[in-house]
């Protein structure tokens, strides 16, 4: 039973910060839960807490690591872990999250829709699907998503990151994203900027001169309750 207690650490994720944060149990619905008890080895060990547990280890990418056995020595991983926590490796991967939660909730939109989207999309992907020429700010810029209503004509491009610690490069980015909008808003192209995470709390003043710019600018809460799918029908 004691296991469980460095379960969190193999997924960098501080046990103090899941006693303040939840874990998301239902991916569409993007409910989350405080799980912190399912890794507090004084808790006896109940069958809900076993099966919850299990889901958490099937699902977190925990069970592949311990079945491809590509880790040899866990103590190294973890120091490794604890080092890198805070690296771009981390936002990294953080950032795909984010990805894969917007994707999910896309997929469900286009649903009986006449609605068609283009992970990693670039401009000669957009032109090749949908014969839509678009102007780029940057050479080889990539957006995370494209999505084309065809019974509106509407071409929407979409930008998804998240944010666990802030700094001057939230700033930037904040004023990148809010000069994109005018750019494509120019060839009759919508921007949609989802971000989340605690990072924007210090640099919220940012966020709200882009949010007062162009209001298609979402968190996680906002398409949750159904706001991206408003914007794309």
């Amino acid at each position: 039973p004691k296991v469980r207690e460095v379960l969190p650490i193999l997924i960098a994720v501080r046990r103090n910060k899941l006693r303040r944060k939840g874990i998301i149990s239902n991916i569409r619905r993007l409910d989350s839960e405080n799980k912190s008890q399912l890794f507090d080895s004084k808790k006896k060990l109940t069958g809900d807490l076993k099966e919850e547990l299990i889901t958490f280890f099937n699902e977190s990418g925990l069970k592949e690591i311990f079945q491809d056995k590509s880790i040899k020595n866990l103590v190294d991983y973890v120091f490794g872990v604890e080092v890198g926590m805070d690296t771009n490796a981390r936002k990294n991967r953080t950032g795909k999250v984010m990805e894969q939660i917007v994707q999910r909730i896309l997929n469900d939109t286009i649903k009986n829709q006449e609605i068609e989207i283009i992970p990693q999309a670039t401009q000669e992907k957009v032109k090749t699907r949908w014969n839509k020429t678009i102007k780029i700010d940057k050479t080889n810029r990539r957006f995370d998503f494209a999505v084309f209503n065809k019974k509106t004509d509407k071409l929407f491009l979409v930008e998804v990151n998240f944010y666990n610690v802030g700094g001057s490069k939230l700033k930037s980015t904040a004023g990148e994203y809010k000069g994109l909008f005018d750019f494509l808003k120019e060839q009759n192209v919508e921007l949609i900027w989802i971000t989340d995470g605690f990072g924007w709390k210090s640099t919220s003043r940012a966020l709200y001169e882009t949010f007062s710019h162009n209001h298609f600018l979402l968190n996680l809460e906002l398409i949750k309750q159904g706001a991206l799918k408003e914007i794309l029908l």
